[in-house]
């Protein structure tokens, strides 16, 4: 990264000198490769007429200035993005040239909450600073452009001087940020119960489904009591009938998979300019990883002056927040420091951040994650080829960490079917995506309009997939993935599978407030889908000890001298419980298996044949999410992290992005 440093002269006025010189990026290369047919210039020349007298040297402004033609943006935004010169030090130099006072940080105590605040967050230009011994003062960021402007209008002397001061977009955004803090972090808590309160999982179970579920318990209890054959017979043909549903819904998924292969990657679109593009990454208890993350960040083949990295913090997460700092992230990455407030989860933490997004596009990840570079690229081509309806985009999710243990196998056999098979075939067709919990890329304005994330649902990526197809909204999926690592330890896997289907139970019960309203906006199809997908998910779960105890003491029964006679009944019930218990396993393995390349199967060697063990375990995760949701249903059980040992970014990342996830994806597949 190169750096600057402002200096004073009495004969030259503001310097500012470039101390040492980085690494050319990616799409530096590539723009000065397009810009270099015809670039216009003409429009930059007033502009940088200006940054040369403030003193900045004509090859960097003309370096900057190429750039600026071909992302569509300023000499001065491609400046202060690169990180050639600091903030701080080029609002100083540009209040010095033209007299007036700077001030490189802002009390809030002097802003307030005004209404623009949020405004402001994204586009940080003005704020009105009111004190109590003196006239209100008018803090503005100004592009250099208009400082000719402001200055005749405030005036260079007198009383209108003491009106105006310089201060940097940062100063701005952080005194807002903390002005309006509490005002925000309520919103984000109750904005979707307050707006619409049939979305909110804040309420776990209505009354209507209170009544419902009492009228059923109380049903099933007589029928135990007068009927209890009968009562066992009704329940195991329901629940097995159901497993086979799902099966079927995944083995659609198998087939799918063969008939239609996944293209290539498109990167290329056909606008010439691109947007800004919002990347959020919320973070809590994750300084180990900050290094890795900020690696993989600055990889991101996207130029930086139309990024908007936000690091989303719990504000009392010192360590987290000290370790960004040290970290040194480049100007285009914004710390966001969320106030305490229950619940504390990640889509709270989203929301929160949410109101200072700048981006036409918006994506997330998770603090582990090595997104493949040109990631963005591919979303932004495919939102512009698609319907305007197309609200989200989620890229696969690839295990890099499989061989570590018989956990992280399976997990990575679970993560490809999910994200290299199952979702793409369900974006084809256009039904519901349960998408996962990072890499969703969303239309930003689609995203504000469907609420959001529901901060009490611990499974927001679900939830918001489901809401999303509720409005009339689609998702479909990328090729380009993200690396990241599974747990490898029992007890961790189970904390976080727990927290998984106690979010999916609050999708479903959500949802299945009004059912009939649910179906009618979703239409039928997506609907059933929705039933076979996530109650079918969890019926298998919480019924699989079932079938397997019913089973083995079937086939014991059968193995007595002499056996006994089953009745055809029995025999049908015996068969169809087999199949579905040994069909979901190979159905499992196939889904999952296919996709896969040569080299992570080798990583995963023989481990799949912990299968059975490991959805007994899911099982396990299952009933006691049951219990969780009535007993802390909004608690959010924290994932460890630590740095990839499989995956991650060389330090000092300037290569091509193509040799980046090349050695990404070599270092994954040494296991």
């Amino acid at each position: 990264m190169t750096c600057s440093s402002l200096v004073w002269t009495r004969e030259y006025g503001p310097r500012i000198v470039a101390v040492r010189q980085g690494p050319t990026r990616v799409h530096d290369q590539r723009s000065a490769s397009r810009a270099a047919g015809s670039p216009d210039f003409q429009h930059l020349k007033p502009e940088a007429g200006l940054l040369h007298r403030l003193g900045i040297s004509k090859p960097l402004i003309a370096r900057m200035a190429q750039r600026a033609v071909i992302n569509g943006t300023s000499i001065e935004a491609e400046l202060l993005a690169s990180g050639v010169i600091e903030e701080d030090a080029y609002f100083a130099g540009l209040a010095r040239m033209y007299g007036l006072p700077f001030l490189p940080v802002i009390d809030p105590a002097l802003v307030g909450d005004p209404l623009c605040g949020d405004t402001q967050l994204a586009e940080p230009h003005m704020v009105r600073l009111q004190y109590t011994d003196r006239q209100p003062v008018m803090a503005v960021a100004p592009q250099i452009l208009h400082m000719e402007g402001l200055a005749r209008r405030f005036g260079r002397h007198g009383n209108g001087a003491g009106n105006l001061a310089i201060t940097t977009p940062s100063a701005i955004r952080k005194a807002l940020w903390k002005a309006g803090e509490t005002r925000r972090v309520s919103d984000a808590v109750r904005g979707l119960f307050d707006s619409v309160q049939s979305l909110s999982a804040r309420l776990v179970v209505t009354g209507d489904q209170g009544f419902v579920a009492g009228a059923s318990l109380c049903l099933l209890s007589l029928l135990l009591v007068f009927a209890p054959m009968l009562a066992v017979v009704l329940g195991h043909m329901l629940l097995s009938f159901f497993h086979a549903a799902a099966l079927f819904l995944r083995i659609m998924a198998v087939s799918h998979g063969k008939r239609h292969p996944r293209l290539e990657a498109s990167l290329e679109s056909g606008c010439d300019v691109l947007p800004v593009y919002t990347v959020m990454v919320a973070l809590y208890r994750e300084a180990a990883v900050v290094p890795q993350l900020i690696a993989a960040l600055d990889a991101l083949d996207w130029p930086r002056s139309l990024l908007d990295v936000k690091l989303v913090c719990e504000a009392d997460d010192l360590e987290t927040l000290e370790a960004i700092r040290q970290a040194r992230p480049g100007p285009h990455i914004e710390v966001v420091e969320v106030p305490a407030m229950a619940p504390r989860t990640k889509p709270k933490a989203l929301t929160y951040a949410l109101a200072g997004a700048r981006g036409k596009f918006l994506t997330i990840y998770d603090a582990e994650d090595r997104p493949h570079p040109q990631q963005l690229r591919e979303a932004f081509h495919a939102f512009e080829l698609g319907p305007s309806e197309l609200a989200c985009l989620q890229a696969p999710l690839v295990i890099g960490n499989a061989g570590e243990s018989w956990i992280s196998a399976i997990f990575a056999l679970e993560y490809s079917a999910l994200f290299r098979r199952l979702l793409p075939a369900l974006g084809f067709y256009r039904l519901p995506l349960p998408l996962g919990g990072t890499s969703n890329h969303f239309r930003t304005a689609l995203l504000k309009a469907s609420g959001g994330w529901d901060p009490f649902n611990v499974t927001e990526d679900a939830d918001l997939g489901m809401r999303l197809c509720r409005m009339g909204y689609r998702a479909s999926t990328l090729t380009l993935p993200t690396y990241e690592d599974a747990p490898t330890e029992f007890k961790v896997w189970l904390a976080q599978r727990t927290r998984w289907y106690k979010g999916w139970l609050q999708t479903w019960l959500v949802l299945m407030r009004r059912p009939l309203r649910t179906a009618r906006e979703m239409g039928p199809l997506s609907f059933l889908v929705f039933q076979l997908l996530v109650g079918g998910m969890l019926v298998a779960a919480l019924s699989h000890p079932g079938l397997i105890v019913f089973i083995t003491l079937s086939v014991l029964s059968l193995m007595q001298i002499p056996a006994p006679q089953p009745s055809v009944f029995t025999t049908m019930m015996l068969a169809m419980d087999v199949f579905n218990i040994l069909g979901s396993y190979a159905v499992f393995f196939a889904l999952g298996a296919t996709p896969m390349t040569d080299r992570e199967k080798k990583g995963m060697g023989w481990k799949w044949a912990m299968i059975p063990i490991y959805w007994m375990a899911v099982s396990l995760a299952a009933w006691k999410a049951v219990l969780e949701l009535r007993l802390k249903p909004f608690h959010w059980n924290k994932t460890p992290h630590t740095p990839s040992r499989s995956g991650s970014l060389p330090p000092g990342l300037a290569a091509h992005p193509a040799q980046v996830f090349a050695a990404m994806t070599s270092a994954s597949d040494k296991v």
